[in-house]
């Protein structure tokens, strides 16, 4: 029995390992993504120029897609063996349910973890495979004959269901990365009593920066800032 429990914990905290591994590859991919999609602000030249550059690594692009696919996949699936873990452990609800001191982001982290993945897929419907285009601005092409990136953007925005959908999925995103990057640092075994401070203040700290940065575009774009 000592051992079954014994295996069984050492079980979730490599599954919260793996996720708190996963979880840092894809919050640096959304801060990279974040300061290359902010090049808009640029103008059509800038963004274009970034986009081709991007395609012009070829194989290189493809490999990065594929780990941060994996990434993906991982996360996901160590985040619904925890969630398992934790009901297996506690098979008969509590008869009066008391919240501990916790935030709402750390109680909802597997739905908004679900639907951002569900965002992903759309995103990527949309921007980069073109199979979702409510615009038309997919295939055009820049005067330098480039993909037309710039104008797939603003035209995108200038979708308001499109613009809805994509700040419904940042306040997501955010609030599961406010909990999430605060709690990896436990996961990962850096909390100490000298670190606990600064830890509990990362998530919120990326979350506000994060969202400001990704939400500064479409509001940009419907306000005519950019793309007028």
């Amino acid at each position: 029995m000592k051992r079954s429990l014994a295996a069984a914990a050492r079980f979730t905290i490599g599954a919260k390992a793996l996720m708190a591994v996963t979880g840092v590859v894809l919050l640096l991919f959304v801060l990279g993504h974040m300061v290359g999609n902010l090049q808009v602000f640029a103008g059509q030249e800038q963004l274009n120029a970034y986009a081709a550059f991007l395609k012009g690594l070829g194989p290189g692009l493809w490999l990065m897609r594929l780990v941060l696919l994996a990434c993906l996949l991982l996360h996901v699936w160590a985040a619904v063996l925890v969630v398992r873990r934790n009901r297996a452990a506690r098979p008969v609800a509590y008869a009066v349910k008391v919240d501990q001191v916790t935030s709402y982001a750390a109680r909802t982290m597997i739905w908004s973890g679900v639907l951002v993945l569900a965002f992903v897929i759309y995103h990527l419907l949309h921007f980069t495979i073109g199979a979702y285009d409510p615009a038309g601005s997919f295939g055009r092409l820049d005067a330098a004959g480039r993909p037309d990136v710039y104008g797939r953007v603003i035209a995108g925005f200038r979708h308001v269901p499109t613009t809805v959908t994509y700040v419904i999925a940042q306040v997501l995103l955010c609030m599961h990365i406010h909990h999430g990057a605060s709690s990896l640092v436990q996961s990962l075994g850096l909390r100490t009593r000298l670190t606990a401070r600064c830890a509990d203040r990362i998530g919120p700290a990326l979350a506000i920066v994060i969202l400001t940065g990704n939400l500064s575009m479409p509001l940009a774009i419907v306000t005519g800032l950019i793309g007028s």
